[in-house]
């Protein structure tokens, strides 16, 4: 009986320690925990020493910048960069415009690819698949293979330097990677049962009515996911601005295009408010504040249709 104990206990041991180290499965196991954080931590590492650096720096006096010893923590908070590059970008009217050429395009788009892509969903027509395919072909070809012939059509209908350069296209469904939503909403509305549809048929319910109050409601994770990355897509967009806006109708980040330059002719003349690193790091900081503040207002929601809906960023 002794014996039996005694051999007992070394191999409930090892079971004790193989179970801490290697776990019951692979994803138990501690080696598999400490890889998987230490990747998380390195990942959110990444991407918040950025936004720190720009900030602690954007909050540095130019004697502090130019000092070796003061490195993330400044000798006083200095606002003066803030103050600059607000006067400098024009903010609150530049931020209008940028507001007035990303929001109703996103919103816009968003409703107009829900559609489309419903309509390739559930109903069937000639040459349905040629259609999505071209539809889809929008989004493979690059985007440059197009401006020119866009170009000269808005110069000849004497649209170029307007808002509606960029909210027409929007409009007949040829935003900023229109495909991608049509896409969406096209696997979503897939996945809604036609028994469902039918059901409301007998009922007595028209196309429009199915739509509007079946499935829209059923599909809100993908209107949140859409319009947001829309949104994202439109505030982030400097090729087709410059090129279709240019410097009647500037937006943020044509200002931040421009900011070196724009300041340099506002503060000329005082040698000691020239440009420096903080001043710039202040003015994209300020650009990129709608933009966090959008994206935490409504964080719960836009997180739960990027599940729903299986899209990333780019």
């Amino acid at each position: 009986m002794k014996k039996i104990l005694k051999n007992k206990r070394p191999t409930d041991f090892k079971t004790k320690v193989r179970k801490f180290f290697f776990g019951t499965h692979v994803t138990d196991s501690l080696f598999t925990k400490i890889a998987i954080y230490t990747l998380l931590i390195s990942i959110g590492f990444l991407y918040i020493y950025p936004m720190l650096y720009m900030l602690s720096n954007s909050l540095k006096s130019q004697s502090d910048i130019v000092n070796p010893m003061v490195n993330w923590v400044p000798t006083s908070l200095y606002f003066g960069n803030y103050e600059r590059a607000f006067s400098v970008l024009n903010y609150f009217p530049t931020l209008w415009k940028s507001m007035f050429v990303t929001f109703l395009p996103a919103l816009i788009q968003t409703l107009v690819t829900a559609v489309i892509g419903y309509g390739f969903a559930k109903f069937d027509f000639k040459l349905k698949k040629m259609w999505f395919v071209l539809v889809l072909l929008t989004f493979v070809i690059p985007v440059q293979v197009y401006m020119i012939p866009r170009y000269v059509m808005f110069f000849n209908l004497d649209l170029l330097e307007s808002p509606l350069s960029i909210i027409l296209p929007a409009t007949f469904g040829q935003g900023i990677n229109s495909a991608i939503f049509v896409l969406i909403f096209y696997q979503f509305f897939r996945m809604i049962p036609n028994s469902i549809n039918e059901a409301a048929e007998i009922d007595g319910a028209g196309p429009y009515y199915i739509f509007f109050k079946i499935g829209v409601p059923l599909a809100g994770p993908a209107f949140i996911t859409s319009f947001l990355f829309g949104l994202v897509w439109y505030w982030n967009e400097t090729y087709i601005s410059s090129l279709f806006l240019g410097s009647a109708y500037p937006n943020m980040q044509l200002r931040l295009a421009n900011f070196v330059s724009e300041y340099t002719q506002i503060y000329a003349s005082d040698e000691l408010l020239r440009i420096n690193e903080g001043v710039r790091l202040a003015a994209t900081l300020l650009i990129i504040l709608p933009m966090l503040i959008i994206y935490f207002t409504i964080q719960r929601w836009f997180v739960e249709g990027v599940e729903k809906t299986g899209v990333t960023g780019e």
